[in-house]
């Protein structure tokens, strides 16, 4: 199968599992669900690295794997374990409005690469078009989750967005430059974990429309 179709089908994927993550009504089933994303887009860079015979992808897909599919999902896991505020985890937006916002954020991401004239994406636009709409879905988790934890996997579709775009554009970048993105990615959640569980132990919720009791 050529290449190219791979890579774009897998980026495909990425934003499926995107959607049924910001849709999804247990915190618990973001963190799988966030999982299964990053283990397509270790594959997706697989793909790229055969593709354009960059090495250096072949060592940032074994750094992501155990960041992004292992680490980052369990951690966030164990936090919503031992963190459970079942009332702030339905979303503020029901999938019925979450998947035509999507679609719309799809459509307007492949409208902006279509006139991009870059000869190293020239066959691949679809995957960039979903690299750029991850920021956008990022966004979208945000604004459309009441459970502070499930937030941060709205910063999590950022990463990934920014990793492929870097994986597309970049990839006979410096592994080291692959590796302290993932790595800066790892540190900067711990650090949003911490700070939840500051406020869960203060308020004992995770509801962000709880959040005016920390006033004064």
């Amino acid at each position: 199968m050529n290449p190219d179709i791979v890579i774009n089908n897998l980026a495909g994927l990425l934003i499926i599992t995107s959607v049924m993550l910001i849709g999804s009504s247990k915190a618990k089933s973001a963190a799988i669900l966030y999982s299964v994303q990053s283990l397509v887009l270790v594959l997706t860079f697989l793909a790229i690295a055969k593709s354009v015979d960059a090495t250096e992808l072949y060592h940032w897909s074994i750094t992501a794997f155990i960041t992004k599919v292992i680490a980052l999902p369990a951690l966030l896991y164990y936090a919503l374990s031992k963190m459970s505020d079942p009332s702030a985890d339905k979303p503020a937006l029901s999938m019925s409005w979450i998947i035509p916002i999507a679609g719309i954020i799809c459509i307007a991401s492949f409208q902006a690469v279509e006139s991009v004239a870059l000869p190293i994406v020239e066959h691949l636009k679809p995957a960039l078009a979903v690299s750029v709409g991850h920021f956008f879905l990022g966004l979208l988790c945000i604004v459309s989750q009441r459970n502070i934890l499930k937030q941060l996997f709205g910063y999590c579709l950022m990463e990934n967005g920014s990793s492929l775009t870097l994986a597309l554009l970049a990839n006979k970048a410096p592994g080291i430059v692959e590796i302290g993105i993932t790595t800066d990615a790892v540190f900067a959640v711990i650090f949003m974990v911490i700070l939840a569980r500051q406020i869960f132990n203060k308020l004992n919720t995770l509801d962000v429309n709880q959040l005016n009791q920390l006033k004064g």
